[in-house]
């Protein structure tokens, strides 16, 4: 039996996340700035699913019901007035049951997904780690500070599938797999049909 989390936050974002993975959000509305607090106080963290229909602000959204389960590293006060926080990707999870509160904040009852099985990146797709490595060196993805292993099939994967430029339903089937392997193949062919283009 997978561990539940009954009643955590789900927050339905534009965005895919992967265990490891970082992200900076803006948090304005009165129903995310209580789940923060709430978050906090409480030292949980909260569940990042890709949205199907409507927006990040729409109070009537449809998501995906597998997501990542993100905790808080980082918050500050923006210049622009905002809070800004940064969320580190920790597990999967799979959404068994969804409300919303009154305030329009979605709370749900999770279940863990099995960790993935720990591989090497194949010779034969060295080259996605290279790519990775390049993509490492542009400033804006090394402000995230992420901890990568080039070698680990599952950090090459969860990181590429972040950062190419794929649609976002594609970005959620990636996060589905279960198989880095699989994963790494997928993102291969993809950069191969980008060089015939």
């Amino acid at each position: 039996m997978n561990h539940v989390i009954k009643d955590i936050p789900l927050f339905p974002l534009n965005s895919v996340i992967l265990p490891g993975g970082r992200i900076p959000m803006q948090l304005f509305e009165p129903r995310y700035l209580d789940m923060l607090t709430r978050c906090l106080k409480e030292d949980r963290g909260f569940v990042v699913v890709l949205l199907r229909e409507g927006t990040e602000v729409s109070l009537r959204t449809d998501f995906y019901d597998i997501g990542t389960y993100v905790r808080i590293v980082d918050f500050q006060q923006l210049d622009n007035g905002l809070l800004g926080i940064t969320v580190e990707g920790d597990r999967k999870v799979r959404v068994l049951k969804n409300a919303q509160q009154s305030d329009g904040l979605n709370l749900g009852d999770v279940e863990q997904l099995p960790p993935e099985e720990i591989a090497e990146v194949p010779e034969h797709l060295y080259e996605l780690s290279s790519v990775l490595k390049a993509l490492g060196r542009h400033p804006a993805i090394r402000e995230l500070d992420m901890d990568v292993d080039y070698h680990d099939a599952r950090h090459v994967g969860w990181r590429l599938s972040e950062l190419l430029p794929l649609e976002s339903h594609q970005k959620q089937h990636l996060l589905e797999l279960q198989s880095p392997l699989e994963r790494l193949e997928r993102l291969q062919a993809f950069l191969e049909n980008l060089k015939g283009s």
